[in-house]
């Protein structure tokens, strides 16, 4: 293979993609969305009190915090600045935010089963539908259609 025939690097910078307001101070950025593999990248700011429906994931995901503090509300540990997330697909859990400000990006496969009370799936969330919100939001509130890594 030559140095013409290789696929060429992509980079994206920390500013060409927009944060969304999502509610309560809460911001998103999708960067990365390959529906045949199923993958999601995204990177989110949350506030103290934020709060995911509990879910459940089919697939891997791997998480890293870059500042602030969140947790699952099923276990003792804190994602903090610097921590770095492995979850295996058909982890449950409840993400909640504990710190102002917190920062953090998910690499996903598959979908996140959110869940009821009793266990029964109440929604699902997926790569597409978040990057169709995404788009939906980036246009409402002015910034036009971003350029996300989609394939």
């Amino acid at each position: 293979m030559t140095a013409q025939t290789l696929p060429l690097a992509v980079h994206v910078g920390r500013d060409d993609l927009p944060f969304v307001e999502i509610g309560g101070g809460n911001l998103l950025k999708v960067i990365r969305v390959d529906e045949g593999e199923g993958l999601w990248i995204v990177e989110n700011v949350f506030q103290r009190g934020f709060a995911v429906q509990t879910h459940r994931h089919t697939g891997p995901v791997f998480g890293y915090t870059t500042s602030g503090a969140w947790k699952y509300r099923e276990y003792d540990y804190v994602n903090r600045e610097g921590s770095f997330l492995y979850e295996p697909a058909g982890s449950v859990h409840t993400l909640e935010c504990i710190e102002d400000d917190t920062r953090a990006w998910f690499h996903m496969y598959g979908v996140n089963l959110n869940l009821n009370d009793d266990g029964s799936v109440d929604s699902i969330t997926d790569g597409p539908g978040t990057l169709a919100a995404y788009y939906a939001l980036c246009e409402a509130q002015g910034f036009g259609r971003p350029d996300v890594l989609v394939s």
